[in-house]
C-alpha cells in the first residue's frame, strides 16, 4: 500500500534515542514554539475555528462612513 509518507520525506529528522534531559528540553522547546505561534496567529486561528455564521444579521450599514 502506498501511503502519503512514502511520497514525502519527514519534515524533521529526529534522533531515535535521546537522553531524558534532551527529550525534556526538546518537548519544552516545541511547547514554547507552539505557544508563540498560537499567540502570533491568534486572530487567524480564532476565525478558522469559529467561522462567522452568515445567517447572522449585520446591524451596521457599511456603505455609510461613520464620520
Amino acid at each position: 500500500m502506498n501511503t502519503d509518507s512514502d511520497n514525502h520525506p519527514p519534515l524533521v529528522q529526529l534522533p531515535t534515542e535521546l537522553s531524558d534531559q534532551a527529550a525534556a528540553h526538546l518537548i519544552e522547546f516545541l511547547y514554547d514554539l507552539a505557544r508563540n505561534l498560537e499567540s502570533l496567529y491568534a486572530a487567524q486561528l480564532y476565525r478558522y475555528y469559529h467561522p462567522r455564521d452568515h445567517r447572522q444579521i449585520d446591524i451596521f450599514d457599511h456603505s455609510d462612513p461613520p464620520f
